[in-house]
């Protein structure tokens, strides 16, 4: 059949179809109901959608009447009120006016409402009451598949949870099963002689809480674990199990696990096995095809659904933070199409495939059908699907011209339900949804039915040419833009580290010698670098510099001054911009000795390095933008420019938590602005100090203008800041340290010409706050990633969580239990969460603070492993004060310290009350409390709603106040200054009473 022809069969049964349901409408259409109401006025007022959609999602945990009309009044009042719905309106100004009674009375009416827009959506809140109306969906001529609600968990308790809830459902189903006749022939007890009676749907990420693509092996395995019984039991009842498809991050995953849970010897011959893949995603087509290859080769027949895709707007917006591939199509077109090009290959292997087309399009629909008329496929290889709830008429419709349909069935609490519930709002309200542009807006039948390949074509023509590449920035270069972070989904990358270590591994022992004006240089005086998780293994021996040595590095420095300082800021730029590329295709090397050395996690690594590159993209970028001279004034008869030079050499100190980002962020900055550099390492982290050695040699950067002296620094230490020809140190590592150079650098030595210029970054005592409404899937997970990534050892990481009252135990059950689940080993491993410490010191330091937990508070979670690397206890301990030393002291170790607080203006108190100033979190959903962290919550980063670590170059620059340090942010655009004098010149223009005038001279008209 020629394309043109199945496009008219597919318009006319579109038409017939839209016929059959004329005069009908989904019930969350119906504006006689609230429900219809509320959508209506979101579909007309995006910022009403927007506060509406929020409100719902913190409702449940709105569980006094005072904090529910609080809330009201913060979402709904004031700003746009004119626009919002009367209703929700006159319940704001009551809940702000009066309080009292009325505000009781119309929260309790507003939630109710909201439950009950929640509960359309749900086949039932208990097992009970989900197994009633499944009955009562089969009764009126549906199938079903139960989907227990919920996902990605916090713990391994709430993973066994979920499984159990399936467990439960699937045994009370069982009982009722024997009553429920087969739809159609009925041939085998099957649904039109294809389907079992009895279907799931299951989402794997809610199976294993530490799944992710890091760790693909032990993600996959674990799923399967608690997979397999719930299979099993599917099998047993002679029933259909299909796996959902959820973020793209999971995607290889599920199709890994979909695979080795088919051909499990216990399952190889059950076919009802089933697997969701996403329209929306570019590479679907390739999944599919590999797919059908696979059961082809394997002999196993199984079951696909094909759904357009529930995370659109979470894929793109993540895609674009983390500076990866958008992987979903961008128009809906496009996933229109896809989803015809996909449902065509699916229904041309019918043989071995059972296809279940989930879908509210008509035309989607149309298509399917006559796609499968024209191939030949009985009507017994493939069905329908709608969600509970939704579109009626369309699956009314259905039931009528196919009678193969399927209701996806959510069941369970309202608390999980209602991401699902918002999930369901925005499919609805989105201007490009089928059944609002169908039931709400009353688009053209034509138009809705048009082949998806000319509505794009269409849609090309009429957007104006974009250009390609980056944005334009100035001299010629583009705009600054953060390197991606890490990927594991791409398995290339997984791969990658393991080689990359063995890599390190190869070269152990080697000698490490000092760079000085370009000349390897060698010394008596050595110490070993070693694994933090295995000591044992030395990675290097590091040759360690003496005064001779240090005095050598700053003469061959100050002599590469002045040439260096004279080339323009592009020469100096280009340099860095090179080593940046070179430090990009060696990205997984350098990550990998960080790995080793370290004890970093392979993403923790691979982001260190990517921060180090943009440090040296941003700061080039930087570097021209300030140093082109600038004129001040525009008075004619003069010239007056500002520009910036180098002050000449300076002493780089370098920490070893992030021991190439900082270190190469300091020091391009200091080269980039025309200055020269001794770097001084941290003797922790010397192997991958050194590696700058060979990138700024590779990039071309002149002899003497950079050189590596790693050092004991109760030897050079002292004698590097004090010298008399350093002018700048920027350093970066504890307060006792970095007071003891700021006060160093304040004595003028003799022979001094400079007065010393210091950037110090010396740490904090960070908390992150959780407020009574705050989204605990959030927060748990957040508050532990930022005690407890990279073994705490972050001067951003969280030390101190203050809870507010309200909500303390449920969140500090909750923390506890995730914590439990954490893995702890060897960094080298993707599946361990938490490595070694950095040293035996660090190791005693944290020791030493756990007890003391013993001693201040209550010990909530102590974990500890045995061996001989450097593993100290992972500690969450209550009960602690303001003026306990665990509130007061930086730990940099794995130990948080969990405070309870009265209210959000206590926590905040509490969150202020120490020396430092670096970083702050606060995981809340009052738009009030919001905005009073703001105002109050004086730090140098505060993050909101998301963890307290790792700031981004150029968009989150970093760096605190009070004792947490003294400078400007790195990575942000005042940075630079610190490294340069300014001058300016003035020139005499006039010439015996002759002026020359230029273009941009303020002259008088």
């Amino acid at each position: 059949m020629m394309q043109s022809q199945l496009d008219e069969a597919i318009r006319q049964r579109g038409k017939a179809f839209f016929a059959s349901i004329r005069g009908e409408s989904p019930s969350i259409f119906n504006k006689g109901f609230w429900t219809g109401k509320v959508m209506d006025w979101a579909m007309q007022n995006e910022a009403f959608k927007v506060q509406l959609f929020r409100f719902v999602d913190v409702l449940p945990y709105l569980t006094t009447s005072d904090n529910l009309s609080r809330h009201i009044e913060e979402y709904f009042s004031g700003g746009d009120a004119g626009d919002i719905p009367s209703v929700l309106k006159w319940g704001a100004e009551k809940s702000g006016m009066f309080g009292g009674v009325a505000a009781k009375l119309m929260g309790k009416a507003i939630r109710s409402n909201i439950e009950g827009m929640a509960r359309q959506f749900i086949v039932g809140e208990k097992t009970k009451e989900a197994v009633k109306n499944i009955a009562k969906i089969r009764k009126d001529g549906f199938a079903f598949t139960v989907d227990l609600l919920g996902e990605a968990t916090v713990s391994e308790g709430e993973s066994d949870a979920y499984r159990d809830g399936y467990l439960e459902v699937l045994d009370a189903i069982a009982a009722e099963q024997g009553s429920w006749k087969a739809f159609g022939a009925g041939e085998g007890g099957l649904d039109w002689g294809s389907a079992p009676r009895v279907n799931a749907s299951i989402k794997p990420s809610a199976l294993f809480s530490q799944a992710r693509p890091m760790d693909f092996e032990g993600s996959v395995e674990g799923i399967l674990s608690r997979m397999r019984p719930v299979y099993r039991k599917v099998v047993a009842m002679g029933g259909a199990l299909c796996i959902d498809m959820e973020q793209v991050k999971y995607k290889d995953i599920t199709i890994e696990l979909f695979k080795r849970l088919r051909s499990e010897p216990e399952f190889r011959s059950y076919p009802h096995l089933s697997i969701v893949l996403q329209a929306y995603l570019r590479d679907t087509e390739h999944d599919l095809r590999e797919l059908i290859a696979w059961g082809r080769s394997e002999g196993l027949p199984f079951g696909i659904r094909l759904v357009k895709g529930a995370y659109w707007d979470y894929e793109t917006v993540v895609a674009k933070q983390m500076g990866w591939p958008v992987p979903v199509w961008t128009k809906k077109a496009e996933s229109d199409l896809a989803h015809e090009k996909l449902s065509r290959i699916i229904l041309e292997n019918s043989d071995l495939v059972y296809f279940q087309c989930a879908s509210h399009n008509i035309r989607t629909i149309a298509n399917v059908m006559e796609t499968a008329s024209e191939l030949g496929v009985a009507d017994a290889r493939y069905e329908f699907q709608a969600l509970y709830g939704m579109a009626e008429p369309v699956r009314k419709g259905l039931l009528k011209v196919a009678g193969r349909v399927r209701l996806y069935c959510p069941y369970g609490e309202l608390l999980p339900g209602m991401a699902y519930l918002v999930r369901r709002l925005l499919e609805n309200t989105a201007n490009e949804s089928f059944l609002r542009q169908s039931f709400a807006d009353g688009e053209a039948e034509d138009v809705l039915l048009e082949n998806p390949a000319t509505t794009l074509a269409r849609e090309l023509a009429r957007q104006p040419e974009r250009e390609t590449g980056a944005p334009a920035g100035i001299d010629g270069l583009t705009a600054f833009r953060d390197e991606p972070l890490a990927d594991f989904t791409i398995a290339e990358l997984r791969s990658a580290f393991p080689a990359a270590i063995a890599a390190v591994r190869a070269k152990a022992g080697r000698l490490i010698p000092l760079s000085i004006g370009g000349k390897a240089i060698e010394t008596g005086d050595r110490i070993p670098t070693v694994n933090p998780a295995a000591p044992d293994e030395v990675l290097a021996q590091v040759c360690q510099a003496g005064i001779a040595e240090v005095d050598a590095a700053i003469a061959a420095a100050k002599a590469a001054f002045g040439p260096w300082r004279d080339k323009t800021p592009r020469e100096r730029a280009d340099v860095l911009l090179k080593a940046a590329a070179i430090a990009r295709r060696d990205i997984v090397a350098l990550s990998a000795v960080q790995v080793l050395e370290v004890g970093k996690q392979w993403d923790q690594a691979y982001n260190d390095v990517g921060e180090a590159i943009d440090f040296l993209e941003y700061y080039a970028r930087e570097a021209v933008r300030i140093g082109t001279p600038r004129r001040m004034g525009r008075e004619p008869g003069e010239k007056n420019h500002l520009f910036y030079e180098g002050k000449g050499v300076a002493a780089v100190i370098a920490p070893w938590n992030f021991p190439l980002a900082i270190s190469l962020g300091m020091t391009s900055a200091a080269i980039v602005t025309g200055n020269t550099v001794v770097f001084k390492p941290s003797s922790l982290a010397s192997l991958i100090g050194h590696g700058m050695v060979a990138i700024f040699k590779e990039a071309g950067l002149p002899d003497g203008v950079f050189n590596f002296c790693p050092g004991r620094g109760s030897v050079m230490g002292d004698y590097l800041v004090e010298h008399p020809a350093v002018s700048t140190i920027a350093f970066t590592g504890s307060m006792d340290v970095g007071l003891r150079i700021i006060e160093k650098a304040a004595k003028v030595q003799p022979g001094q010409e400079y007065c010393k210029r210091v950037i110090a970054e010396m740490g904090g005592k960070n908390a992150i706050i959780v407020d009574d409404d705050a989204d605990l899937d959030e927060a748990v997970l957040g508050v532990a990633y930022s005690a407890f990534g990279f073994q705490g050892q972050k001067c951003s990481a969280c030390s101190r969580v203050i809870v507010v009252d309200s909500i303390y135990d449920r969140f500090t059950t909750r923390l506890k239990e995730a914590c439990q689940c954490l893995k702890i080993g060897p960094s080298e491993d993707p599946s361990n969460a938490m490595g070694p410490v950095v040293d035996a010191g660090q190791q005693a330091k944290v020791r030493e603070y756990a007890a003391l937990a013993r001693q201040e508070g209550r010990v909530l979670v102590e974990r500890t492993i045995e061996g001989k690397g450097y593993f100290a206890p992972l500690v969450v301990v209550e009960g602690i004060r303001p003026e306990h030393r665990l509130a007061q002291e930086e730990i940099f170790g794995p130990v948080l310290s969990v405070m309870r607080a009265k209210d959000f203006d206590q926590a905040i108190e509490w969150a202020v009350g120490t020396r430092y100033a670096l970083t702050g979190g606060v995981y809340s959903r009052s738009p009030r409390h919001l905005e009073k962290a703001r105002k109050e919550f004086r730090v140098g980063n505060l993050y909101l709603n998301r963890n307290s670590v790792g700031a981004m170059v150029g968009r989150q620059p970093f760096g605190g106040s009070k004792m947490s340090g003294v400078g400007s942010k790195a990575g942000g655009p005042d940075y630079l200054l610190q490294f340069v004098d300014p001058r300016v010149v003035t020139e005499n223009t006039i010439r015996r009473g002759f002026t020359p005038i230029d273009a941009d001279d303020e002259w008088v008209e």
